[in-house]
């Protein structure tokens, strides 16, 4: 009986795969090639097609305010690298939602064979056996992943929340906090809950004017606005 491979889909804390790849940028190495960056790994199902089309569209017209936040992107679909370069040049010419002339600059991979796309779990036979959905990989510096996001084949991803995640996961890292629902940059946030007895009690006694209480195991930091 033949064997067959299977891999388990990387999971939040996880190193990210490692893989090389052909893209519409040249040949990439990942995670060498990123090394200090943040990365956006994200599949679409197919090149041609109206969802796709418009996130890449949107996607390119953000890539510098993802750069200024040292967050790279790179695509991914199961097309040939030729498919992927007549699409591109066919969205330059594709004028939606006030966006119009847009280049898309960032890799997109070629992965005909499916290697990479398998290796994330991207390809989910609950809804397609030959196209990618819609996955998205929030990827840090050291090449752990920090959140997955899927969406299914007919619905387009939200951009402003990827960007949001970015943002909120940065500042968890830099200030050691955490960020509560519907979170953005400038509202208060979560401080660690407290660990002891004592620490809970002194948190409820002693407010401070940059950091209050609302129960010994929520406390919260003002932010300046």
């Amino acid at each position: 009986m033949e064997e067959t491979t299977t891999n388990r889909m990387p999971l939040i804390g996880d190193k990210a795969p490692a893989f090389k790849a052909v893209t519409t940028q040249g040949e990439i190495d990942f995670p060498r090639d990123y090394e200090g960056k943040w990365v956006i790994l994200f599949s679409h199902p197919a090149d041609f097609t109206p969802v796709c089309t418009t996130e890449f569209m949107t996607f390119a017209t953000m890539a510098d305010e993802f750069k200024a936040l040292n967050t790279e992107l790179v695509g991914l679909s199961v097309d040939s690298l030729y498919a992927h370069i007549a699409w591109l040049r066919k969205i330059q010419e594709i004028e939606w939602n006030g966006m119009k002339n847009v280049e898309v600059k960032f890799p997109l991979i070629e992965d005909i064979r499916m290697d990479v796309a398998n290796k994330f779990g991207m390809i989910q036979p609950g809804q397609s056996n030959t196209q990618a959905v819609r996955a998205v990989f929030v990827i840090d510096p050291q090449a752990t992943i920090r959140t997955i996001l899927y969406y299914p084949l007919s619905t387009g991803r939200n951009f402003d929340e990827i960007k949001r995640i970015i943002i909120a996961l940065q500042k968890a890292d830099a200030d050691h906090v955490a960020t509560p629902a519907n979170w953005r940059p400038g509202d208060d946030v979560i401080v660690p809950t407290a660990g002891s007895c004592g620490t809970a009690k002194e948190r409820m006694e002693t407010q401070t004017d940059d950091q209050y209480c609302l129960d010994w195991f929520m406390c919260f930091r003002k932010e300046k606005k």
